[in-house]
C-alpha cells in the first residue's frame, strides 16, 4: 500500500512532527509547565467545538447502512476493503446546499466519514465518482492526519513547509480516492466536477482540462500554489490519470515571495499576509520599546561616566572638611558636564542631580564602616527603571 503515499509526505511529515515536538518541549520548559495548562485549556474547547460537529451530523445527518442508501454505503464498504482498512468509520450523508465536498473526522476515537448530498446527486451519472470522495477521506483517516495534526500544530504555520505539507497530504489522499475508484479517467472526472459544477463536469474534455497544468508555472501562480493547502485542481486531475506525471516547474522568484507569508490554511495567501502583517507588528512593539530603552541606557550610561569625577570631588570635600560643601561652584566644579547634562548639588543631604537630555539621574551619597563615601544610583524625572545601566542599578563607589 505504499503506492498510496505521496512520496514527499513522509519527509513533511517527518519534519513537521520533530519540529513541532520540538516546539511543544521547548514551550513546556521555558514556561515551566504552563504550556501544559494552555493546552488543557485548547484540548478543553476542541472537545465542546469538535462535540457541536459530531451532534450536528449525528442529528441531522442520513447514517449509511445496509437499510439506508444500500447502494452507497456498499460503495462505501467495497472502499474500506480496497484501502484495508479493518475499522469502517461511520459515514453520513448532510445536506450539502450546493457545495461539492465531503469531510473526515474522529471524536473520542470515533472515526466519520461524511459525504455532502450535493456531491452524491453530482455523481449521480457516475459510477465511480462517489468512491473517489469516500477513498480521498478515508485516506486521511487511514493516514492518522488527524491525529498527528496536534503534535505539528505549533510548526504547521511557517511559511513553505506548512503548505507543502497539507497539499502532499492532500495529493496522498488523492491517491487512496485513485484506489477506490474503478480508473485514472474515473477519478479524473470526480476531481474535475469540483471545477465544471454538478452538470457540466458530465461534458468536460478530461485531456484539455490537465494540458492546463501548463499555467501552473507562472509567478502568481506558483506563488500562490505555493502559499495554498491545495494543489492546483489540473495538476490533481493529471496525477490521478497518471501519477508519474511530471508537473510544471513552479517560477523561482515564487518562492522569494511565498517564504515571507505565513501559511493560513484554507484562509488562502491574503489571510497569511495579514499574519505577517500582524507579526511585524507584534516584534516592532517589542522591539522598538527595547531598542529605545538601549538608546537611553547608552547615553545615561554617558552620563554617569563624566559624573564620576565630580561625585570623587564632592566625596573628597566631605571627608576632609566633615561637612556638605553649599554649592558646586566652591569646589571650582562646572555647572554642565561635555554632553550638555546639568549638574544640581543639594547641599542639605549632598544628593546629587544630572539632568540630561534623558530625564534625570539621583545620586544619594552614604558613608560606610570606614568612612567612605559610597554614591547610590537611582532614576529620576523622565527616566524609567528599565533604561537604567547595570552600573547604576548597584551602588558605586
Amino acid at each position: 500500500m505504499n503506492e498510496l503515499v505521496y512520496p514527499r509526505e513522509r519527509t513533511l511529515g517527518t519534519i513537521t512532527l520533530v519540529l513541532g515536538l520540538l516546539v511543544w518541549l521547548g514551550l513546556i520548559i521555558g514556561t515551566f509547565g504552563v504550556a501544559l495548562i494552555g493546552l488543557a485549556l485548547g484540548f478543553l474547547l476542541y472537545l465542546f467545538a469538535q462535540s457541536a460537529l459530531i451532534a450536528h451530523i449525528k442529528g441531522n445527518g442520513v447514517e449509511l447502512s445496509e437499510a439506508q442508501f444500500p447502494d452507497l454505503y456498499a460503495q462505501f464498504t467495497a472502499c474500506c476493503d480496497k484501502l484495508q482498512m479493518k475499522t469502517r468509520p461511520q459515514a453520513y450523508i448532510l445536506n450539502g446546499n450546493g457545495g461539492l465536498n465531503a469531510f473526515a473526522t474522529k471524536f473520542l476515537g470515533t472515526q466519520y466519514v461524511v459525504l455532502m448530498s450535493s456531491v452524491v446527486d453530482a455523481m449521480d451519472k457516475h459510477v465511480d465518482g462517489v468512491r473517489f470522495y469516500i477513498g480521498h477521506e478515508l485516506g486521511h483517516l487511514r493516514m492518522k492526519h488527524l491525529s498527528g495534526h496536534l503534535l505539528r500544530w505549533p510548526v504547521l504555520w511557517l511559511p513553505l513547509l506548512g503548505a507543502a505539507y497539507s497539499r502532499a497530504r492532500e495529493s496522498t489522499c488523492d491517491r487512496h480516492g485513485l484506489a477506490c475508484s474503478g480508473s485514472p479517467e474515473g477519478a479524473a472526472q470526480a476531481l474535475a466536477a469540483l471545477s465544471a459544477g454538478a452538470e457540466r463536469w458530465k461534458q468536460l474534455d478530461i485531456a484539455a482540462y490537465v494540458s492546463q497544468t501548463i499555467h501552473a508555472s507562472g509567478f502568481w501562480m506558483s506563488f500562490h500554489e505555493l502559499t495554498a493547502g491545495y494543489p492546483w485542481l489540473t495538476k490533481r486531475a493529471a496525477r490521478v490519470m497518471n501519477t508519474e506525471a511530471p508537473m510544471p516547474r513552479r517560477n523561482g522568484f515564487a518562492y522569494l515571495l511565498a517564504v515571507f507569508i505565513p501559511y493560513a490554511g484554507r484562509l488562502g495567501a491574503a489571510f497569511g499576509f495579514l499574519m505577517l502583517v500582524y507579526i511585524i507588528g507584534i516584534l516592532a512593539a517589542v522591539a522598538i520599546p527595547g531598542y529605545q530603552d538601549y538608546t537611553v541606557k547608552a547615553k545615561v550610561s554617558a552620563a554617569i561616566i563624566g559624573s564620576q569625577n565630580v561625585r570623587e570631588t564632592i566625596g573628597n570635600y566631605y571627608q576632609t572638611n566633615q561637612k556638605v560643601p553649599e554649592s558646586l561652584e566652591i569646589l571650582n566644579i562646572r555647572s554642565q558636564l561635555v554632553d550638555g547634562s546639568q549638574l544640581s548639588l543639594e547641599p542639605n543631604k549632598m544628593v546629587l542631580t544630572v539632568k540630561t537630555k534623558q530625564g534625570e539621574l539621583i545620586f544619594t551619597p552614604t558613608e560606610d564602616a570606614e568612612g567612605r563615601i559610597v554614591w547610590g544610583c537611582s532614576n529620576g524625572k523622565g527616566i524609567k527603571s528599565t533604561q537604567l545601566p547595570p552600573t547604576c542599578r548597584s551602588t558605586e563607589n
